[in-house]
């Protein structure tokens, strides 16, 4: 049997329908109102689940201006880490209230710590899950102690090799963790999809033993949809309001149309996946008259050889299959026959 894991009591694993979460980031740009709009959206757009980031500027890195700490080139260049974590972060007085939205609208929501501290606010929160964000997927104490929560984990795989991968699962299993999910992964703020060398996720599934999603930072749904007729049943997607409206992460999240999509998208592919099967659909036995069949296409008196002038493989399906035409060469009609009849057994001689 194929792993599972279950978050809020939805069933996560191939024979389920792909599981979609909304990133909200740090696309609230300041805003409670904001966040709680994104929330409804991803209800409203079919997600099974909304995510934070938990994390305060000073947990994540440290306010300095030397160069290692400065970023260079992409969507936030010339900001330090600091400046950027600063202005992105959720604030932490936000995510009660951002909870009890969540539940009061019927949709999941959980959260990326990333640090002992921000595990400790999302369990008084009773969090139904944890996610390891890539670049935190090397901090095996961090794995370690959301995994001691004895909630399943979600782990993403970005930048790391396959070993950090087996050392980020053993970290997990080591800390208790018994329902654990890996997302393959490219850390780039837009990704290529040339980048996601999709045929990693069979690998990983037959490797790590777990369920496998994607976290795809492209800019469009193609690469998504394709990754669950491979066995992705986790997607996530960095999410928002307005592609334009000026956060960190806007410019490459879904808005509201293209999550919906998504959501629409996945569960067909995964219809579409189904299983191994060689026998007729119902929506094609409809259609079985119509194939080729064997006819006579002159009229013959009895005793006259059939020949390749007076019957031919044609549509409908009603006469005898085409398979029988060149033994049947030669061999005489039984009775007279009316061309534009279906050739069938009792028309021919012994």
């Amino acid at each position: 049997m194929s792993p599972e894991i279950s978050i809020a009591g939805r069933r996560i694993g191939l024979a389920h329908a792909p599981y979609v979460i909304a990133e909200l980031s740090a696309n609230h740009n300041g805003s409670l109102d904001r966040a709680c709009a994104i929330i409804d959206a991803a209800k409203a757009a079919g997600a099974d689940a909304v995510k934070l980031q938990t994390y305060r500027a000073d947990t994540i890195t440290i306010n300095s201006d030397r160069p290692e700490f400065r970023i260079h080139g992409g969507l936030w260049d010339g900001q330090t880490l600091y400046q950027l974590y600063e202005e992105a972060h959720l604030p932490w007085a936000w995510h009660k209230p951002l909870f009890d939205h969540a539940r009061g609208r019927g949709i999941t929501m959980f959260s990326s710590p990333f640090d002992r501290t921000a595990v400790d606010l999302l369990e008084d929160l009773n969090a139904p899950a944890y996610k390891i964000a890539s670049f935190e997927a090397v901090d095996l104490p961090l794995i370690r102690y959301a995994a001691s929560t004895g909630k399943p984990l979600i782990i993403s795989t970005g930048m790391a090799n396959a070993e950090e991968i087996e050392e980020a699962i053993a970290a997990a299993r080591d800390g208790g963790c018994r329902e654990l999910a890996i997302l393959h992964c490219v850390s780039g703020y837009p990704a290529p999809a040339a980048d996601y060398n999709l045929a990693t996720i069979p690998d990983m599934m037959a490797r790590f033993g777990t369920v496998v999603g994607l976290s795809d930072h492209t800019l469009d749904n193609v690469t998504a949809v394709t990754s669950v007729v491979l066995g992705a049943r986790i997607i996530e997607k960095h999410f928002t309001l307005d592609r334009k409206g000026g956060g960190a992460d806007d410019s490459f999240s879904l808005e509201p149309a293209d999550l919906a999509a998504l959501c629409r998208d996945a569960g067909t592919a995964f219809a579409a996946f189904g299983h191994i099967n060689y026998e007729r659909t119902e929506s094609e036995k409809g259609n079985l008259a119509f194939r080729r069949s064997l006819y006579v296409v002159k009229d013959m008196a009895a005793g006259e050889p059939f020949t390749a002038d007076n019957i031919r493989s044609i549509r409908p399906g009603h006469g005898l299959p085409p398979k029988r035409f060149d033994a049947l060469l030669g061999k005489a009609a039984r009775i007279a026959i009316v061309g534009g009849v279906p050739l069938t057994e009792d028309m021919i001689g012994d």
